[in-house]
């Protein structure tokens, strides 16, 4: 063919960057343009139960894949999907949001349609929307449009932030030249300004060398712009002890005998808080230095030689060279900084603890115990959600098998998220390796609000582990403010019975109340298996919850109570 449909053209271009499953749901601007879909080989309509939820689904599925997309109508559909975009946004995650609008005469006529603000403003969304994209397109005419759904998709990937990309409904089948699908996209990074570059380099080298005591910190940035093996390579080069943060976890292979554990300010181990420091350099990759990522902003370091890693720009000291981006400076420095650490004496890294202490079969189960546990159930290559809650703070305590990801939203926390993003997760998964497993964790009282997308999981046939944490409501809140509030309480449900009402054929439903029980599944070979779609709703106390967060909480309910 010479000549392709511009919607043709949008899906042939987000199948060239291997996203394969496209969120959304169906509304009257975009019916015309999900035909298209159908026309792309090798790509999949999830269809979402809502559009908060294909938001999240396309979050977790970027976060495995490294971008993603969403399609949804104009206004009603736009608006319910961007409490998922802005979490993405703030947590540098690359989303294409496509919206279905109106058509171009219709918008010119100012028609009172549906959907609309009744005012004749057809840009009112998309300006909405603007405040939480890295860039904005409104498609208005069909020989730009190729270009600007290249610009779109590059974006989203170089920037690792959503973008918006609006597509009018009588554009969708006007023809563009099939042969532009012949050159891909450049999704590469521009070069770094090379004096800064080199100066930055320079630095950095002399400061490690001047070093007796450094450590390495990395951060969730560092898996959402792709430096994960160029922060290995560090490691292994310099021998430094490395540590993560809560939204670095499995950022780093938490096998490396120089990983020393998970700082958080003053909520770390004592060992581990002492080691970070007490450092007399710490090279810092990809921070995002949030409230629940830090111990309420609780770092403490005894050195002001600090280097801050960053993708658009580096941070050493008091100095900052913006537009210096974090993966060549990293690339290049880890070819020359072997001279630097010829005197480096490797010191000890703490330890973790990864076995429970002996309990009888009958004793009922505690969060301190099942994240213990988790660290010798995992294996390499799962894929672990943690929904904002006791479970984003448990997870803490587990050690990771090598090439093993963690997901959990610590800087947006939107409660709910990780069962959408489960889904986009369990469909990234499948699409590159089947027998890699995701293994999600979540509250009874998160569970409720977006519930309904177990039922996409079973459309599709995807297997992942719904662990339901029963603790009777939002526990994380009681902690906060309000133990005995009603407004903490929830409807009780009968978990056991989701899967079978969402249409499941092939599924496991099981309870778990003590560590016999729970011992029972971990010892099951077929268990361990993701042949099957698998609820485990595991029954804990209403307060129990890490201690890491019970201190969190607790300075959360002072921050929030101060007059200054």
């Amino acid at each position: 063919m010479s000549d392709i449909t511009l919607g043709r053209y949008l899906f042939e271009r987000l199948r060239q960057v291997e996203v394969q499953t496209i969120f959304g749901l169906p509304g009257d601007f975009n019916l015309s343009l999900l035909d298209k879909i159908y026309e792309v080989e090798g790509l999949r309509w999830a269809g979402n139960a809502n559009e908060l939820n294909s938001a999240y689904a396309a979050d977790g599925y970027s976060r495995v894949k490294g971008i993603s997309a969403l399609v949804t109508t104009f206004g009603v559909g736009e608006l319910s999907a961007l409490n998922g975009i802005a979490g993405s946004y703030s947590e540098h995650v690359g989303v294409i949001h496509i919206v279905g609008v109106p058509s171009i005469s219709s918008q010119a006529k100012q028609l009172l349609l549906h959907h609309t603000l009744g005012n004749g403003d057809f840009t009112v969304f998309h300006r909405m929307s603007s405040n939480i994209s890295q860039t904005t397109a409104f498609i208005k005419d069909i020989n730009s449009a190729p270009a600007e759904i290249d610009r779109c998709i590059r974006t989203a990937y170089v920037y690792q932030k959503p973008v918006y990309l609006a597509v009018p409904a009588n554009l969708v089948d006007d023809v563009v030249s099939s042969n532009l699908l012949n050159t891909p996209i450049d999704l590469s990074l521009k070069a770094n300004e090379e004096e800064a570059e080199s100066e930055v380099i320079e630095t950095v080298c002399q400061m490690v060398e001047n070093a007796k005591n450094p450590v390495i910190l990395v951060d969730a940035c560092a898996a959402r712009h792709n430096v994960k093996a160029e922060t290995k390579e560090l490691v292994d080069a310099t021998q430094f002890p490395v540590f993560v943060t809560p939204m670095g976890k499995g950022v780093v292979d938490e096998q490396h005998p120089r990983f020393g554990g998970v700082y958080v300010g003053t909520l770390s181990k004592p060992d581990v808080k002492e080691a970070v420091e007490s450092a007399d350099l710490v090279l810092s990759v990809g921070a995002l230095l949030s409230d629940f990522n830090t111990g309420s902003f609780s770092y403490s370091y005894k050195t002001k030689n600090i280097v801050e890693f960053h993708s658009d720009h580096i941070k050493i000291r008091n100095a900052t060279f913006p537009g210096v981006q974090f993966k060549p400076v990293l690339q290049k420095l880890n070819k020359v900084i072997a001279a630097s650490v010829k005197n480096y004496i490797p010191v000890p890294v703490p330890s973790l603890k990864l076995t429970n202490s002996p309990a009888g079969a009958n004793t009922p189960l505690t969060q301190e115990w099942i994240w213990t546990k988790m660290s010798s159930w995992l294996r390499e290559g799962d894929i672990v959600l943690t929904e904002t809650g006791t479970s984003a703070f448990g997870i803490i305590q587990t050690r990771f098998p090598s090439n093993t990801t963690g997901i959990s939203q610590v800087l947006w926390g939107s409660i709910g998220y990780s069962v959408g993003a489960t889904l986009g997760a369990v469909a990234a998964a499948e699409e590159l390796d089947k027998s890699r497993r995701v293994i999600l964790f979540v509250g009874d009282g998160s569970l409720q609000l977006t519930v309904q997308e177990i039922s996409t999981m079973i459309r599709w046939g995807l297997n992942p582990y719904i662990f339901v944490l029963n603790n009777d409501g939002y526990t994380i809140e009681r902690l906060i403010h309000g133990e005995r509030a009603q407004y903490n309480d929830i409807q009780s449900w009968d978990h056991l019975a989701l899967l079978p009402t969402f249409g499941a054929k092939n599924y496991d439903a099981v309870r778990v109340s003590n560590t016999g029980e729970f011992n029972k599944i971990c010892d099951d070979k077929e268990f361990a298996e993701p042949s099957k779609i698998r609820l485990i709703e595991v029954m804990l106390p209403t307060m129990d919850a890490p201690q890491n967060l019970v201190k969190q909480a607790q300075l959360t309910a002072s921050t929030n109570s101060q007059q200054e």
